[in-house]
This record gives C-alpha cells, structure tokens and sequence, in this order.
C-alpha cells in the first residue's frame, strides 16, 4: 500500500489550526495571530529548506557539510540568544554552548561509525543536537533571569559576608541547570511509553531490521541527554557572570 500526503490531506490537517485559533480568539489569548505567523512561516521555510536540502544532499563535499551544521548552529545559537531577556554577551555564550555541543556529539558518532561525514546524515543529527540544545540554553536564561531575581536580596547578603560570586550564585546555576535539563529527561524517561520514537518507528516503517532501529533510537537518546547536559553547564556557568561587575557587585 502506498501511502501519499496529498492537498486535501493538508487541508483537513489545517481544520486542527483552525481549532486552535478559533480557543485562542474566544479566550482571548492574544495568540491568534502569532498561530497564522507561525504555521506561514514554517511553511515557508519548510518549502525553502526542503528544496534547499534536495539539491545540497547530492553533494558528499566535506564543505558543504560543515557550512550547514555552521549555519544551523548558528540559528540556534541566535535563536536561544533572543531568550536571554538582554543578558550580557547572550550570542557569545550560546555559539559557544551549541557548537561545544554539536562538535562532540558529532566527532564522537563519526567516528565511531555510526554515521557518514555526508550532508544527508550529519546534517539531521546536527538538527537535532542544536535544536535540543537551544531549547536547553532558552531555558537556563529564563530561569537564571527569575532566580536573580527572585533571590536578589540572598545574593546581596551572601556577597556581604564575604562569598564569591560563585559562591553567592551556586544553588541558583544548580537550579537552572537542572531546569535545562528536565523535558529531555522527562522524555527520555517517558520514550516508548508515552511518546513514540520518532527515529526508531520510522527505521522500523523503512524495514530496517528492529534490532538495528532501536539502538540507533537508543544512541540517539544518549545524544541528545549529553546534549543538553553539557548545554545547559556551559550555558549558565558562563551566564551567571553578567549578573556581576568587575568588582564582584551583583547588578541585576
């Protein structure tokens, strides 16, 4: 049986966004339009990139390959940065956390063979790596933002009697790391139960052997639990140093 996506399917399928515009306008969310901005938009680039894709897949040049996961880690990296409510050196800190990231993950699965240095393999896993990754490092700065906030007057005390900014900030980075961390956990923890794998199920629908698509399903949850660990660390320990001067002041 050939299965086919076809206009009509589209259409009945945008009966759902309408139902969601249509509780955002009777609620009075404010969000009808940001909903019309989003599904344009992504269709837009979903149509772009798609043929964007086609043609750059054809090619098994080194260059090009690099030059995408540089443009997709720079996205994310830009995206996550728009998070941080202003936070000094934001994008720095982010480029720095996401290729950290995508650099690792990707050398360690090269060249342990799991997949080719080609446009169509490392080009999807690094989507996946950066975009897990921006989630995470969003995350951080959102709550790095609260937290200093919200225990201003604890920072001030600990800095007064004598503590470092590390010190004066230790629970709140344990707090916004853990907090980067836990949708990944929780889907990690929920995989195969609640939500099905996406990778795996597809493999598995390819006719790839079980056995091969559950530990490419596995190997894949490994990545993105390290990928967002080592995200949302490198994030906040590099972040919490902007809610300081050069003389140790806190200046939310």
């Amino acid at each position: 049986m050939n299965l086919q996506v076809s206009p009509t399917t589209l259409l009945l399928s945008f009966l759902l966004v309408i139902v969601g515009i249509v509780i955002a306008q009777r609620e009075r969310l404010g969000t009808a339009k940001e909903i019309i901005y989003s599904i344009s938009r992504a269709i837009i680039q979903l149509v772009i990139v798609g043929y964007i894709l086609t043609f750059l897949f054809g090619f098994n040049s080194p260059i090009v390959t690099i030059g995408m996961v540089a443009v997709i880690g720079f996205n994310a990296a830009y995206n996550a940065h728009k998070r941080s409510q202003g936070m000094a050196k934001s994008l720095q800190i982010s480029m720095i956390a996401v290729f950290t990231t995508l650099a690792l993950t990707l050398i360690i699965l090269i060249f342990s063979g799991s997949i080719l240095f080609t446009p169509s393999q490392v080009v999807p896993i690094s989507g996946m790596i950066a975009g897990n990754a921006m989630t995470t490092i969003g995350l951080c700065y959102r709550n790095l933002n609260t937290l200093f906030r919200d225990q201003r007057q604890q920072i001030l005390e600990k800095l007064s009697l004598g503590a470092t900014p590390s010190q004066a900030s230790h629970t709140i980075l344990r707090e916004a790391i853990k907090s980067g961390m836990q949708p990944t956990l929780d889907n990690a923890k929920t995989i195969g139960i609640v939500s099905l794998p996406g990778m795996m199920s597809g493999l598995i629908f390819a006719g790839v052997v079980p056995t091969t698509a559950i530990m490419y399903q596995i190997m894949v949850t490994f990545m993105l639990v390290a990928t967002t660990s080592l995200a949302s660390y490198i994030a906040s320990f590099l972040a919490y140093t902007s809610f300081f001067n050069d003389r140790d002041q806190f200046i939310l």
